[in-house]
């Protein structure tokens, strides 16, 4: 200070009375001081992101401290490696569900194996407590050369379960819903691993996420009867040929079904083929011994508009099939080509209340209405021949406000008869004959009402819901034994309370 009173003294004084050279060291003080402040305030942010030991970053705190009173709000539960941004996700559910007759398939419903009234399960009804369809999973967002890539994985609980869990641990089995990669660059796009089906509807675009997969606001984990959907693994393809307009194709696991899932009724073989062919056909059994001709093919195209300023979704798709068996007996093999198709709608049709319909027609496509009737049948001669079936999921969703979702479904499933002779018995073998087992159903209707509240919600903190669902869930078989009533029908009344964890991804255009 005493050489810039110096150099001040000097240089004399202003006209005004001000030193010029005085101000002008003053100036630039306070300039090296502002640069100091800028440097430690780097340091201390360099310091904050030194990696751990282990190889995880410290979470990085504020440089600028806040101002006093005020606590800085937490960031969503997002953290970041390189260049990868990784949010963990998943929900809490506890679910109680009661049903006025007893369908021994816990808090998933097998639409197709109602009991009857005049069984002991039809005399009896059930209740129960569940937390198997809590779900963890992650996601992983990156770019790579200019290319989004995106990878997800989801979990929950509903796996196989020991024998004795219900008794006194309830240690229920974790199990793999979703695990796919998905890179997308310019207008194309590429996805492989387990996903939604292409063929399961949309309720936005051909995205692969489950917040864009139509599959109902229904609590049952089985969604509702009648809705066309799996989880499979496959490859898919997509071209986005506008920003509203994109076309899908996919190749995805196949599989030859004769019935037996879902509390479906399994087909009548012929009686010399019936061990030859068990091993052809998948009959309900957990197993991967099938021997399918090729992979399901699935073409798809979407389009999403906004026609006088509300919403519309509207999709065409369609699927090709392989079936191919061998006959032991005569020595001759068979292939036979299925199909079908599905036309999709949801339309907003006054603000915040959106249509929806989803209609599918297949020949040899049963399996993929949940199983709930076969594909095929065997004629005595070994060669197969296809069942026709058809379903739909249509209603209204209703958002009275931010808080609450209204929602109402009519789902049905149609299976067509196929009957053949059995050349060894004379009898009559397939799907649905006159004297067909009370399994082989002609049709499966479900009405459901239901609702969801949410208490509060942020990114932050994460979200509270309450969730309730009515159905009246009926069945209608071909034939029935004689003293056995025609149709099966129950009431269901599903309750659901979920913690959602904090965590919001980060937007798909970020680089």
């Amino acid at each position: 200070m005493a050489i810039v009173a110096l150099l001040a003294a000097s240089a004399g004084p202003a006209a005004d009375g001000a030193n010029p050279l005085e101000e002008k060291i003053e100036k630039l003080a306070a300039q090296v001081a502002a640069q100091q402040r800028q440097i430690d305030e780097l340091r201390r942010l360099l310091q904050a992101t030194v990696p751990r030991p282990s190889g995880i970053p410290v979470v990085k705190e504020s440089p600028v401290a806040p101002e006093e009173g005020k606590k800085t709000p937490p960031a969503p539960l997002r953290f970041e490696i390189g260049a990868a941004s990784i949010t963990p996700f998943g929900f809490m559910d506890l679910t109680a569900v009661y049903r006025s007759r007893t369908g021994g398939s816990g808090i998933g419903t097998n639409f197709a194996g109602i009991p009857f009234a005049n069984t002991i399960p039809g005399q009896l009804s059930e209740f129960r407590f569940s937390a198997q369809n809590s779900r963890v999973g992650m996601r992983v967002d990156t770019w790579v050369r200019g290319a989004r890539v995106l990878g997800y994985f989801e979990t929950d609980f509903l796996g196989l379960s020991p024998g004795n869990a219900a008794v006194s641990s309830n240690s229920n089995s974790l199990r793999m819903r979703l695990y796919w990669l998905d890179v997308r660059k310019g207008r194309y796009e590429i996805l492989g691993g387990q996903s939604w089906s292409l063929l399961t509807p949309n309720r936005q675009g051909l995205s692969p996420l489950p917040e864009n997969i139509f599959n109902t606001y229904d609590i049952d984990v089985n969604y509702q009867a009648g809705l066309v959907w799996a989880r499979n693994p496959g490859l898919r393809f997509i071209y986005h040929a506008a920003p509203r307009l994109a076309i899908g194709v996919a190749l995805e696991s196949a599989e030859q079904y004769a019935g037996g899932s879902a509390g479906a009724g399994v087909i009548t073989l012929p009686s010399a083929l019936s061990a030859a062919y068990a091993s052809q056909l998948n009959r309900g059994a957990s197993t991967f011994s099938v021997p399918n001709q090729r992979p399901d093919v699935i073409v798809k195209i979407a389009y999403d508009g906004r026609p006088a300023n509300r919403r519309l979704h509207a999709e065409l798709a369609g699927i090709s099939r392989g079936f191919h068996f061998h006959n032991p007996v005569t020595r001759r093999s068979y292939t036979r080509q299925g199909g079908g198709g599905s036309v999709n709608l949801n339309l907003e049709l006054v603000k915040n209340l959106v249509l929806v319909t989803n209609n599918y027609y297949s020949s040899g496509g049963g399996r993929w209405i949940f199983g709930q009737g076969p594909d095929l049948i065997i004629r005595g001669d070994g060669s197969p021949s296809l069942v026709h079936a058809a379903s739909t999921v249509s209603g209204v969703e209703y958002r009275p406000s931010p808080n609450l979702t209204l929602y109402a479904y009519y789902g049905g499933a149609y299976f067509q008869k196929n009957a053949a002779i059995d050349p060894a018995t004379g009898k009559r073998i397939g799907y649905g004959y006159a004297d067909s087992p009370d399994t082989h159903n002609r049709a499966i209707q479900e009405p459901t009402l239901g609702f969801v509240n949410t208490f509060w919600r942020d990114p932050r903190w994460g979200a509270l819901e309450f969730m309730g669902q009515y159905s009246y869930l009926m069945r209608n078989p071909w034939a029935t034994a004689p003293g056995r009533p025609s149709s099966a029908a129950l009431n269901m009344v599903f309750l659901n309370l979920r913690y959602l964890l904090p965590g919001m991804p980060p937007r798909t255009d970020d680089r």
